[in-house]
Formats: structure tokens, C-alpha cells, sequence
């Protein structure tokens, strides 16, 4: 998910800081030097990250005599969709420590370290320990550094710097190229050399990224390391009694055989609506709320169904998507059989060529582009219809579908992506009140935790159901719950007080 990652900075906000200079005169593409080292440790993270990814489900249901663990595919595939969940849901609490505890570039450095060594486990540790330990380190560093890379990279610029649209393009840039690059190379080491060698490719991408990122985190402005609301040693010693329980609780329930790889990706749902309902009943009941804030919380809400909505299909790229790819594509291309993870990195292609076209027409139609209410409801229908798309294909058996029906449905996801994903973190922004940014701000990456939850369960049903069935009834839902919005989306917008 490249660019609808809603961590990539489109229309995103940015902490405004010390314009900081370029070292001894240089600079990166006419940006200042330190955003070279931000761009290298956020390529590299993407590329772990897409690389991992693109070869976890495969590694998780193939034979133990192809290389992998011999899972049942839907359990696979729901413990990607809670992983998944489980990246989103730790960006909160990335979030917390950079404003409570040690501000945004020491939390983006530590979380590297442990992406590191999450990579590493999968590479090294045989069997369901590797994938344990390692989907638990690479989730808590992902989150981490999602969280705060976008603000770090803000702090290169003052308020005023005409540099700043251009610096955040780059940054966006490094997010695609690895997004793109690191399941090609991944799967090509996978299915040449075996499991292990293409998490290892991964560990190796972003230790590269974290070396680079040592030796270029001194040229970052001190704005960067700033605590905004930092917690006082009681405040410190009740939240770290608090994770301690959290921790132990999480434990005795493992050993107890509560929590288990069957019923992850549900978990996992059930503890992101609650933080979702929590969230919203603290907005909603603080005093420090006006009256125009409160009906803009309110009106964030059908936004935020929507997006959980579009999230739970839009994320099947890493569930469902696999599995079609590797029981369903013609992957042969002139006598080459392409690995199927190849298919993941179809996405940022798009992505790279139509997010500027999608920028520069939402600058042409100005005060007539639609709305945002209308662009999530388009954005929640766009994806059904790529859901649609399946059925052109559906009923055959084997590797019958061709490649270029994948790129037709991608490239409508991609569509669909950039009318919802940049639009959803920017409207958080818009709609937050002025005293809980950061809390708007987490109950967007909420909606993404809790449809990447989905996407796993959903992944049970596809593999239940005759194919043409599931297709139809989720593409179809998600064309009406999209067209609903449009429907509401005057009434949305008289709740969003004058924000579009």
C-alpha cells in the first residue's frame, strides 16, 4: 500500500521548525542535506517492508517441502490481515511516545532498530518463532517510524520555505521506489534461493537504511527531538506500570490459548473498535470542545465507516490478492515465469505516475472539485468495482486469468486510493479540534488498523466461497456503502461547519 499508506505526506500535515541548513553548502535535489538521510531510511523501510511482505503470506501457507510452514491459507492470510492491523494500531502509540516521551527523531531512530531486528528474526529464526517475534518487532518499528518520519522531515522547513511542497514530493518518492523495488527483489531471492535469503534481503535493505540514518541524524534541527507534552516522573512510572500489564496480560493470554493464530486478525478488530469508541468518546465529551468542533467530530464519523470500509478491500492486495496471484494468474511472459509477489508492486507504478496528475487537477478545479464527503464515497465505490472486475474472470480453474487483468484492477485501485487515502489524513487535520490534532489525526490510522484487520477475516470467506460469490457480494457492498455516502454527504457537510 505505497502511497494509501496514510502515513505518505500528501496534503498531510507537518511541524513547522528551524529551516535547517545544508551542510557545508550542500544540498539534496535543492533541499537541505539531512532530508537525503530521511528519504535513504524511509526507502529502505518501505523496501523491508513491501519485501517482507510481498513473500509472508507464501511463507506462511506453502508445504513444508516448498519452503514454507504448511498453514491453512485463510489462517495465513488472517494473521497478514491482523499484522496488517496490527502496523496501524502501533502508529498511535508511536505517536505517544514522540509527544510524551522522546520526541519524533529519537522514536523514528529507535523504531528503525527495531524493524532491524524483527527482519532479522524472520531471516534467522526457524519456523513460527521467526514469524513471531519478527511480525511483533517489525509492526511496533513500522508503526513507530510511520508515525513520526512525515513530522521529522517537517522540521527541515520554516512555515514560509517555498522548498517545502517540493521536499515532501521527494520523500514521497523514496516511499514508492521501495515500495516498488522490494518485493521484485524479494521474490525473485524467495523463489531462487528460498524463504530465508528473501526476509534476509529485507533485514539487509534496512540496516542500510539505518546506517545511512546514524551518521545523518546529527544535521536534523533540535525541533526534530522536541517533547511537545512531556510526562513528569509519576506520569512516567504509572504508564510503565501500565505496559508492563498490558505486556503480561497479552502473555498469560497466549499461553492460555486465548490469543492464537486462528483468531489474530479478530482480536485484532475487536481491540481497534474499542480504541475507535474510546477515541471518539474522549473527543466528543471534553470540555475543551466548542460547539462547531463537536459536530465536526461527529461528522468524522461516516468518514471514518467509509474508510474503514474501503481499507478492508483495498488491503486484500496483501491476503486475497496473493492468493489469486499464485493460483489464478498467467504469470508466464515470453517463456518467463515471473514470481507472484511481482504482482505487489504493480501499485506504486500507478501511484508514481497519477498522483501529480491527481494534484494538479484538484489545484485546476479549485472550490469545484468535489467534496471531501463525495471523494471518500467515490474513493469506497471505486474499489468495488475493481472487485467487479474479478467476475470478467471468475469460474475458470488454474492459471488461466491473464496478467493484464491484475494491472486493470490495479490500476482501479489505485483510483480509488488517491480519491481517499491523501483526502482522509488531510480532512483529519481540517476537522480536528484545535487542542487534539494528534488524536484525529490517530483515529485515521485507526480506520486503516481496523480495515487491514478485516482484509484477513474477509480472506476466510475467499477461500470458502465460489469465487464469483465473493467478488460480486464484497464489490457490491462496497459500491452501495460508497454510494450511500455520496447520498449523506450534504448532511456531512452541514456537520463539518465550512470545512469541504
Amino acid at each position: 500500500m505505497p502511497s494509501g499508506d496514510p502515513s505518505t505526506p500528501q496534503n498531510s500535515p507537518t511541524i513547522s521548525g528551524a529551516n535547517a541548513s545544508s551542510a557545508h553548502g550542500r544540498s539534496f535535489f535543492g533541499q537541505p542535506w539531512a532530508l537525503a538521510h530521511i528519504f535513504g531510511v524511509e526507502m529502505w523501510e518501505r523496501f523491508s517492508f513491501y519485501g517482507m511482505q510481498g513473500i509472508l503470506i507464501y511463507y506462511l501457507y506453502f508445504s513444508a517441502t516448498q519452503g514454507g510452514l504448511g498453514m491453512p491459507e485463510a489462517a495465513a492470510a488472517g494473521i497478514v490481515g491482523a499484522y496488517g492491523g496490527g502496523v496501524y494500531l502501533s502508529t498511535v502509540l508511536g505517536a505517544w511516545l514522540a509527544d510524551r516521551l522522546l520526541g519524533s527523531e529519537r522514536v523514528l531512530f529507535y523504531s528503525a532498530i527495531v524493524i532491524v531486528c524483527g527482519h532479522l528474526a524472520l531471516a534467522l529464526l526457524p519456523g513460527f518463532v521467526g514469524v513471531g517475534v519478527g511480525l511483533v518487532l517489525v509492526a511496533l518499528g513500522s508503526g513507530g517510524l510511520k508515525a513520526n518520519a512525515t513530522s521529522v522531515v517537517g522540521t527541515l522547513y520554516s512555515e514560509d520555505d517555498t522548498r517545502r511542497d517540493a521536499g515532501f514530493s521527494l520523500f514521497y518518492l523514496g516511499i514508492n521506489l521501495g515500495s516498488f523495488v522490494g518485493p521484485i527483489l524479494t521474490g525473485a531471492l524467495q523463489s531462487t534461493l528460498g524463504f530465508h535469503i528473501g526476509f534476509g534481503a529485507a533485514a539487509v535493505g534496512m540496516i542500510l537504511g539505518l546506517v545511512q540514518y546514524s551518521f545523518g541524524r546529527r544535521q536534523l534541527p533540535e525541533s526534530a527531538r522536541e517533547v511537545p507534552n512531556p510526562l513528569g516522573g509519576r506520569g512516567r512510572l504509572i504508564w510503565a506500570l501500565v505496559a508492563v500489564a498490558a505486556v503480561a496480560v497479552i502473555v498469560a493470554l497466549s499461553i492460555a490459548g486465548v490469543i492464537r493464530a486462528d483468531n489474530l486478525s479478530t482480536i485484532v478488530i475487536v481491540a481497534t473498535i474499542l480504541a475507535a469508541i474510546a477515541y471518539f468518546v474522549v473527543l466528543l465529551t471534553s470540555p475543551r470542545l466548542d460547539a462547531t468542533e463537536r459536530h465536526r467530530v461527529f461528522a468524522f464519523i461516516p468518514l471514518f465507516l467509509a474508510s474503514s470500509a474501503f481499507w478492508s478491500l483495498y488491503q486484500q492486495q496483501f491476503t486475497v490478492i496473493p492468493l489469486y496471484a499464485e493460483q489464478r494468474l498467467d504469470l508466464n511472459i515470453l517463456g518467463f515465469q515471473i514470481p507472484p509477489t511481482w504482482v505487489q508492486s504493480i501499485n506504486p507504478v500507478f501511484i508514481i505516475l497519477l498522483s501529480g496528475a491527481f494534484a494538479a487537477l484538484w489545484t485546476k478545479w479549485g472550490e469545484r472539485q468535489p467534496s471531501t464527503p463525495v471523494k471518500f464515497g467515490l474513493g469506497t465505490a471505486g474499489v468495488g468495482v475493481a472487485f467487479l472486475i474479478f467476475l470478467i474472470w471468475s469460474g475458470g480453474h488454474g492459471a488461466t486469468t491473464p496478467l493484464l487483468a491484475i494491472v486493470l484492477i490495479l490500476f482501479v485501485f489505485t483510483i480509488a486510493e488517491l480519491l481517499l487515502s491523501p483526502v482522509g489524513l488531510s480532512v483529519s487535520t481540517k476537522l480536528a479540534p484545535k487542542s487534539m490534532r494528534a488524536q484525529m489525526v490517530a483515529l485515521f490510522f485507526l480506520s486503516v488498523a481496523l480495515g487491514s484487520a478485516v482484509s484477513g477475516e474477509l480472506a476466510g470467506l475467499y477461500t470458502s466461497l465460489p469465487e464469483g460469490t465473493y467478488f460480486g457480494i464484497i464489490g457490491g457492498i462496497a459500491i452501495v456503502l460508497g454510494l450511500i455516502l455520496v447520498a449523506l454527504s450534504p448532511w456531512v457537510l452541514k456537520l463539518m461547519r465550512g470545512v469541504r
